[in-house]
């Protein structure tokens, strides 16, 4: 591991033999390790984190994913799959030194902060899934629906550019971005962080994993599915989503009643990226989390009456 002191940079090394980026931002007592989505994002779109959570409150560490833009991005497409970033992150926070912290994910990195979980949270103070439903067939049978509200011409149009694999079409891509206006960050024009974020993505990762884009899931994890196991995250938990979220707030609101320990916090103006386009209720509902379970009296939602 190498450090640069002044900029809080740590290159960790994985798998003994590459290396993943991560910076350590604040100096507070509460500490998070942030999971990236994508697969193949970046920790850039985060970095609305520094404005709402306070450096001397909280200390947060982001962390590139292997493939992503700050990290090392081997041509070996076999690195590609959840297993091995579930092992990538143990090794990360083994390498921060971080124990009783909290895991923080944000869709794809909410499956990896899920799949962490099952297996390690024993390290954990609590977890925070972040607009990412407990299965891809979840996921899927959502996306259908969201897009059959286009109507069944702007449908049929996107269906013929798939069967042809013209995902480059610019009549496709206006119909995409009509879709990911509305679904995945509902400030338009989007974020600088945001544009930089997805200027950046690793479409070899994303590519693998997902497959053509948020609406084509031909990816190696188009089976994950976790509903069978929530009920073994005994951790604190908050799940949150976006009312106008590509992942369904009905499925969120289900895995809360499903998870022992958890809250359900819906950001009735936000999409996929709800930190973006309902940061008030976004961070409030993530700080009321945090300060409660350090606080002691963190409450779960009572399974029979969950949020609406």
């Amino acid at each position: 591991m190498t450090q640069n002191a002044a900029a809080d940079v740590q290159h960790v090394t994985v798998d003994g033999r590459y290396q993943v980026w991560t910076r350590k931002v604040g100096h507070g007592p509460i500490t998070l390790l942030l999971l990236h989505g994508g697969p193949g994002c970046t920790h850039e779109y985060f970095e609305c984190f520094e404005q709402w959570l306070s450096p001397d409150e909280y200390t947060f560490y982001y962390y590139d994913q292997l493939g992503s833009f700050y990290s090392d991005q081997p041509d070996d497409t076999s690195l590609w799959n959840v297993e091995r970033f579930r092992g990538e992150v143990e090794q990360v926070r083994q390498a921060l030194g971080l124990e009783k912290f909290y895991l923080f994910g944000n869709s794809w990195g909410g499956m990896l902060g899920i799949e962490y979980a099952l297996e390690h949270q024993a390290h954990l103070k609590g977890l925070i899934v972040s607009n990412m439903t407990a299965s891809i067939a979840s996921y899927i049978e959502y996306l259908g629906e969201l897009r059959g509200r286009m109507g069944p011409e702007k449908v049929g149009v996107m269906k013929a550019y798939e069967a042809a694999g013209a995902y480059e079409h610019s009549e496709y891509q206006a119909l995409l971005t009509e879709l990911y206006n509305q679904h995945i960050c509902r400030v338009v024009p989007w974020p600088e962080p945001v544009q930089r974020m997805f200027s950046h993505l690793a479409a070899p990762v994303y590519n693998t994993m997902q497959g053509d884009n948020e609406f084509v899931v031909t990816g190696n994890f188009k089976d994950w599915n976790r509903w069978a196991d929530l009920h073994r995250l005994s951790v604190p938990t908050l799940f949150s989503v976006g009312r106008h979220d590509s992942m369904n707030p009905a499925d969120v609101q289900e895995m809360g009643r499903r998870t022992p320990n958890a809250r359900v916090s819906i950001c009735e103006n936000g999409s996929h990226l709800s930190m973006w386009d309902d940061p008030e209720t976004y961070f409030a509902a993530l700080k009321t989390f945090l300060n409660d379970v350090e606080g002691g009296h963190f409450v779960p939602d009572p399974a029979d009456n969950p949020p609406s």
